[in-house]
């Protein structure tokens, strides 16, 4: 997400570096290409406007801070002018009222729904601890009920039923009574949606809004739609008290209009964000981390999030233990290794909240890196626990039983071994603690260096 608009801007922000002060004359060119990047990601033309103007006023005259040079003034300037177009902090959900607390989902048709219930079920189960229950108010799509009700027992969520021939309110007051009885702490009702805009879809949601009172009222919208967005949150906004915002198919932005269009339209805070298929592909939004990703310098502080949930700590606490002991780092490891990493999202995830990397995730991605470990995993299945152990033993015979296995081809596995000997070098280099040797040899194993990303360099790290 943000690809293009972080491209463009970091372009414009390099042409004022060795400047002594910032001025209208030369940031002047700087400000229409931050405006001209803007546009082109699809950013609505007022949040553009008030955006650029409000740069301006700020930077303008400004001596520079004595620690940073005028390019990094500026950047700062712009970073907290992002900051504050998309909301200042993240705002949670607002659960604080008497069991069950009801969410009611609204949006058109396609901006993805019935699969955010499922997401925001799982993140609030495993995250805050709570019982939910959903439930489907949309009795013209009988699939999207089917749908909600595979996703729930996906997500280990309490599905309320409903079917086509019922009333909205009917279904979602039954579902919170349902929830009284089981002691639930959320219910969470998606609602119908509509191709387009239309008086009845409004009348009707307004008419279940009123009838069950919840205590968020949740716009779903399509991160992909760009300019479309301002449109649909302004009509939503008019017909809903709406509390909050989640912008879905965010990993399929590359431009990120939407993201910095909805908060000015509407005023109301982006809550979460969609970041793929999954259902635990939910992110809180933090404008901060957003703006910093956008101008290219990382989200560590999710990337820590990610790895406390997703790294079995066990496995990397011995994987650890036995680098720095010096014993040889085997097929098996690297099959954790590279399954750790697919937990995180891919490598393209990764790199992508690296400080400076945006490149590199970009690159992951045309590799198709992602469909490339699932490769290596196959291949290694295929091994007996005696071959990973010891990849010595591959001779001729041995790699035809294993590529014929696992369906691929002996270049494949003999690429895997190759890779899989980079890693066990740099692994080795970690014997007694030397880690800043390791980080060293990493640069040449990105992708355009000729060989894997290391998925074991990470996981072992952020303990």
């Amino acid at each position: 997400m943000f690809q293009s608009l972080s491209d463009r801007l970091s372009n414009s922000l390099k042409k004022i570096t060795g400047k002594a002060k910032l001025t209208d004359d030369n940031i002047k060119d700087t400000l229409r290409e931050v405006r001209k990047a803007l546009l082109e990601a699809d950013v609505a033309l007022p949040v553009v406007k008030a955006f650029v103007a409000q740069v301006r006023t700020r930077a303008v005259g400004q001596e520079v801070n004595q620690a940073l040079n005028p390019a990094q003034q500026f950047v700062k300037i712009v970073e907290s002018e992002l900051i504050d177009v998309m909301g200042a902090a993240n705002e949670s959900l607002n659960l604080a009222a008497k069991p069950p607390a009801v969410i009611l989902m609204a949006g058109l048709q396609g901006a993805g729904k019935t699969t955010s219930v499922a997401k925001l079920a799982k993140f609030l189960k495993e995250r805050e601890k709570k019982k939910v229950v959903v439930v489907s108010a949309d009795i013209y799509r009988p699939a999207a009920i089917k749908q909600l009700e595979t996703l729930a027992a996906e997500v280990e969520a309490d599905f309320y039923p409903s079917s086509a021939d019922q009333n909205p309110v009917d279904i979602a007051n039954g579902a919170i009574e349902h929830a009284k009885r089981q002691h639930a702490d959320v219910v969470i009702v998606d609602t119908a949606g509509r191709l387009h805009i239309d008086e009845e879809l409004m009348n009707e949601i307004k008419a279940l809004h009123a009838a069950v009172d919840p205590v968020e009222t949740l716009f779903v919208i399509d991160a992909m739609i760009g300019q479309d967005a301002v449109n649909t949150a302004k009509a939503f906004n008019e017909a809903l008290p709406l509390t909050g915002v989640i912008l879905t198919k965010a990993d399929g932005d590359a431009r990120g209009g939407a993201a910095l269009s909805v908060r000015q339209v509407t005023g109301k805070p982006i809550k979460f964000m969609g970041m793929g298929e999954k259902v635990d592909a939910l992110e809180p939004f933090y404008p901060e981390r957003i703006a910093s990703r956008i101008l290219g310098m990382g989200d560590v502080m999710s990337l820590i999030e990610d790895a406390e949930r997703n790294i079995d700590k066990d496995k990397a606490q011995k994987l650890m233990t036995k680098v720095v002991k010096g014993k040889r780092f085997d097929l098996e490891d690297l099959r954790d290794q590279l399954q750790q990493m697919q937990n995180m999202g891919g490598m393209g995830s990764m790199l992508e909240k690296l400080p400076g990397m945006g490149n590199m995730a970009q690159a992951a991605e045309q590799a198709n890196m992602g469909g490339q470990f699932k490769v290596m995993e196959v291949i290694i299945d295929s091994m007996t626990p005696a071959e990973r152990a010891n990849p010595d033993l591959l001779n001729g015979s041995r790699k035809r039983r294993i590529t014929m296995g696992s369906g691929t081809q002996v270049q494949d596995l003999n690429r895997l071994l190759k890779q899989h000997k980079q890693m066990a070098k740099m692994m080795k280099k970690m014997k007694g603690g030397g880690m800043a040797k390791m980080m060293r040899g990493m640069s040449g194993m990105m992708p355009g260096g000729g060989g894997m990303p290391p998925g074991g360099g990470l996981p072992p790290g952020m303990r």
